[in-house]
């Protein structure tokens, strides 16, 4: 298991508005979803989500103390999802979703680590990683 920060996610309430800041920085947006913008930067990827989607997701509300932030740890295999969560709650992290199918076909799940910072572990293989551990969007 090589450890990584693959996608870094900030959960937004205007999704266009937050894009098109991001653009307007200089980056380029992929359209590879709608409700979801990512941006290639460097090795990694920074994602920008729906609020009320971003807590769907992970079953939980951004409340008070809750952040609206969180990073996600890309594997190479649904199994190396379960191996990380697995890790986490061993650690001390709490599960906050058990790994399962996700809609866009991939394996993921949830924890946060004692202070509840929130990390999504997944395997996406629309994303893939290179040998050197670097993820790329699709083309």
């Amino acid at each position: 298991m090589e450890p990584r920060i693959s996608i870094i996610t900030i959960a937004v309430e205007d999704l266009d508005r937050e894009a098109a800041f991001y653009e307007a920085m200089g980056l380029t947006r992929h359209r590879i979803q709608d409700g979801v913008a990512f941006f290639q930067m460097g090795g990694a990827i920074l994602g920008l989500f729906p609020r009320t989607s971003a807590e769907d997701d992970a079953g939980i509300h951004f409340g008070s103390g809750v952040p609206k932030v969180y990073l996600a740890y890309n594997t190479r295999s649904d199994a190396e999802v379960d191996a990380v969560l697995a890790e986490a709650e061993k650690a001390g992290g709490k599960i906050v979703k058990p790994a399962g199918r996700a809609f866009w076909g991939g394996w993921y799940g949830y924890f946060a680590d004692p202070e509840g910072n929130l990390w999504e572990v997944a395997h996406n293989p629309d994303f893939p990683i290179d040998a050197d551990g670097r993820i790329s969007l699709p083309q």
